[in-house]
């Protein structure tokens, strides 16, 4: 490999790349193109049946330099859903959030503690729509270094970065499925060290990965 290619590589995944990719990309307002239903077509008519409750998570990319990573959490295994689950940070909107990101940015900081000053909110994903009947906005983010995270325990087991050149990489999106309630339900995984990252979030990052840097 050239040095120029190594070069233009090498800035693919930073931060200042992102937040030119998002400000480039624009958000399809298409109903139901995104969602577990992707994978289990059979979960489409269940969606538009069912009264949908509308969340928010923030993508939150920090800015390391030559390699940015993204911030994760590993829900808390207490929890009465998603126990134990990588996830965004993030939750249900309430009345009270003036917009998505304000929903982003209220539950990172319940979670983890991640101080809004620190985070630049630099564009949207399309609805993300879930088997358990949310309709998720993910917000995208950049995370200036130097903040100090202070977890939840009640909501939190742990929080973590993941080099986004690893997520963005198609190869490291495999599929798998399992049974649940009596049905094989179809997903992408992405196992990461000891983390297995799958669901939901596998599947706003694939979202992020068709809409950012496969185009």
């Amino acid at each position: 490999m050239s040095a120029c290619a190594a070069a233009t590589g090498a800035r693919l995944f930073t931060a200042r790349d992102f937040r030119d990719r998002a400000n480039l990309h624009r958000v399809d307002e298409e109903i139901g193109e995104y969602g577990d239903h992707r994978l289990n077509p059979t979960l489409k008519q269940m969606l538009i049946q069912q009264e949908l409750r509308d969340a928010a998570v923030l993508v939150p990319v920090i800015d390391r330099g030559d390699e940015a990573t993204v911030l994760l959490t590993l829900r808390s295994s207490k929890l009465r859903q998603h126990a134990g689950q990588i996830a965004f940070p993030g939750g249900r909107i309430d009345p009270e959030d003036a917009s998505p990101e304000a929903a982003a940015l209220r539950e990172a900081e319940e979670e983890v503690g991640l101080d809004a000053s620190f985070v630049e909110t630099v564009g949207r994903l399309p609805y993300y729509y879930t088997g358990t009947g949310y309709r998720v906005r993910p917000v995208l983010s950049i995370v200036k270094p130097g903040f100090l995270l202070t977890i939840n325990q009640d909501e939190v087991d742990d929080a973590f970065e993941v080099p986004l050149s690893f997520l963005m990489n198609a190869e490291n999106h495999q599929r798998d499925s399992r049974y649940w309630q009596n049905q094989r339900r179809h997903f992408f995984r992405m196992p990461y060290q000891n983390y297995n990252i799958w669901g939901v979030t596998a599947g706003i990052i694939h979202m992020l990965y068709e809409r950012l840097y496969n185009r």
